[in-house]
């Protein structure tokens, strides 16, 4: 805000320092008077056109009319149209006939500026306030395209946390509750230990779920390394069920690291809800990450949603992800991911 304040003063500077003051200074009498108050009022309007930016528009142009009139100012509606541009950017695309109307008015007011050639100071005050307006609206288009294109972008990093978090959390519980299930009558030992696992699970879901919530309101967050998270994913598929041989090589940083668990946790997520009983090889290295699923049961179709989100974050973190099925029921996943 002070930087911006700033700035309306330096143009109301410019603007007085230099449309008003030599004629106000040479006019002589009280008209000099009168023309130093004009111009004080423009130049007020100038500094207040943010805080109150449509009666700052008709103070400036009321004040240029009247010194154009005692001949104290020639401004061909400069105040004006630095006032008029706030409020073009925030209008932009709306309100073009009020607009137009007032643009109009302006216009005709400033056909009473009375200086040498009036009638080339008309065409260069519609031009003026008509440049400001377009300007203004052009700027207010190109910032709410990008606020626009921001929104999406945190729309769709949202969907991908959602999905892969919730999705693997989903994946290991569904597997989970039907082994309590089948266990249910004959082993009660097996059973409370399912049902102990599929809480853990929904606590950890709900846990990761909350920090994303503190990450979008810009709250402390504490995240646990990639590695550590990393071998909590493995651990939770094989308790759920499928058999995994997982080789960690190095550290992963960030922000790489969050890529390769997500990249992890999205295939064997994929691995128990399609291949039941599948068999995962896990081979993280620096920059390259491939996980082999090769499943005991007919692979059951998916959707491509969890994968395509996938493609995306790791797209989006410099790298590359390729899916291909070497055969019937396998499934090979290789990313490459900067860390």
């Amino acid at each position: 805000m002070g930087r911006r304040l700033g700035l309306d003063a330096l143009a109301a500077v410019v603007v007085v320092g230099g449309f008003w003051l030599p004629l106000t200074l040479s006019a002589g009498g009280w008209r000099t008077g009168a023309g130093l108050v004009l111009g004080a009022v423009a130049g007020a309007a100038m500094l207040l056109r943010r805080f109150a930016p449509v009666p700052a528009i008709v103070v400036a142009a009321l004040a240029t009319g009247a010194g154009g009139v005692l001949g104290v100012s020639q401004d061909p509606m400069l105040a004006a149209a630095w006032c008029l541009y706030p409020v073009a950017v925030e209008r932009a695309g709306r309100a073009h006939g009020p607009v137009i109307a007032v643009l109009g008015g302006l216009t005709l007011l400033s056909a009473t500026v009375a200086v040498p050639g009036g009638g080339a100071s008309v065409i260069v005050a519609a031009v003026v306030l008509g440049g400001a307006w377009l300007l203004g609206t052009a700027a207010g288009r190109l910032a709410r395209a990008a606020e626009a294109e921001e929104r999406a972008r945190v729309q769709a990093a949202v969907a991908r946390e959602v999905h892969d978090v919730v999705g693997h959390a989903l994946a290991v519980i569904a597997a989970e509750a039907g082994v309590a299930r089948m266990v249910s009558g004959s082993q009660p030992q097996e059973l409370c230990q399912s049902l102990a696992d599929v809480e853990v699970h929904a606590r950890d879901a709900l846990q990761e779920v909350q920090l994303l919530v503190r990450t979008l309101r810009d709250l402390p967050t504490a995240v646990a390394p990639a590695r550590e998270r990393l071998l909590a994913v493995v651990a939770a598929s094989r308790a759920a069920g499928i058999t995994v041989r997982a080789t960690i090589d190095g550290d992963l940083p960030e922000p790489g690291g969050t890529v390769v668990v997500r990249v992890v946790q999205e295939s064997l997520s994929n691995a128990l809800r399609h291949t039941p009983g599948a068999a995962c090889t896990v081979d993280v290295r620096p920059g390259v990450v491939r996980i082999h699923s090769v499943g005991v049961a007919r692979p059951d179709p998916g959707s491509g949603v969890g994968l395509e989100g996938l493609r995306e974050r790791v797209e989006l973190a410099g790298g590359e992800l390729r899916c291909v099925a070497p055969s019937a029921g396998e499934f090979l996943v290789t990313a490459r991911v900067p860390v």
